[in-house]
């Protein structure tokens, strides 16, 4: 049975590249950030992205730079999560849009909220796992700066890990507990955005943006544009996305 290990920065093991750990990278400024934690822990990170039926695949694009730049194999995989609607991401309306001054998750669950998401992902990431013999999985999601998704929390990273470990072969007959990894989970956008910089991440190369126009630029108006933009700011950081020419 492996040790337990900290989801916090601090508690950073000394371990042998030889352990894989399974990251599951959107292509926005959150998963690259994990990415590059997993490595700076010491593990060997497969990433994993999901075309979960997104109305865009700019981020897909940016998952797949991000992980060659990592040097980190990159597995895609396809659940089309379209095919239930319940979320504008996945075509059920527009994304919505906010000035610059929108509070960002201080109202209901916006509608860009995908069912089941994570939930899917992390299960995903889990049978990943057990392939690669692999016992730790990071997932880049955010309770602090974050649009209000139920499935952000740590309430729900708590409990997928306890599911984990009563739903795998590796973790009922072989005894490999299964850790979920949520970094960022306490963490405000622009401690994200710094931790990113400290650690090498390429935030130019990343995609956050929930809408952007065909050219892959970003729209700048939708929660996901807002908060990233706001993180640059309080970190004092340039922001390097190129947004598109309409600004909020």
């Amino acid at each position: 049975m492996l040790c337990s290990r900290h989801r916090g920065m601090a508690g950073t093991v000394n371990r042998t590249m030889s352990d894989r750990a399974i990251v599951l990278l959107s292509g926005g400024l959150d998963s690259a950030t994990c990415l590059a934690i997993a490595r700076q822990r010491g593990f060997d990170p497969v990433a994993l992205s999901v075309r979960y039926g997104q109305r865009n695949d700019a981020e897909l694009r940016a998952a797949a730079h991000l992980a060659a730049q990592a040097d980190a194999p990159h597995v895609v995989t396809t659940v089309d999560l379209g095919l239930f609607g319940g979320s504008a991401l996945t075509g059920d309306g527009e994304v919505p849009k906010h000035d610059a001054d929108h509070p960002v998750g201080s109202g209901p669950i916006p509608a860009t909220y995908v069912p089941a998401r994570n939930t899917v992902l992390l299960s995903l990431a889990l049978a990943l796992a057990e392939v690669h013999d692999a016992a730790d999985i990071f997932i880049g999601v955010n309770a602090t700066d974050y649009s209000g998704y139920p499935d952000c929390r740590p309430e729900f990273v708590a409990a997928f890990e306890t599911v984990a470990n009563v739903a795998t072969k590796a973790a009922t007959e072989g005894g490999r507990r299964c850790r979920i990894h949520a970094p960022l989970i306490e963490l405000s956008k622009a401690e994200i955005i710094d931790l990113g910089r400290t650690l090498g991440v390429d935030h130019a190369a990343t995609m956050s943006c929930y809408d952007p126009d065909p050219s892959g630029a970003a729209c700048g108006r939708c929660d996901a544009c807002i908060l990233r933009r706001r993180g640059f700011d309080e970190a004092g950081v340039t922001d390097p996305t190129r947004y598109a020419a309409v600004e909020p």
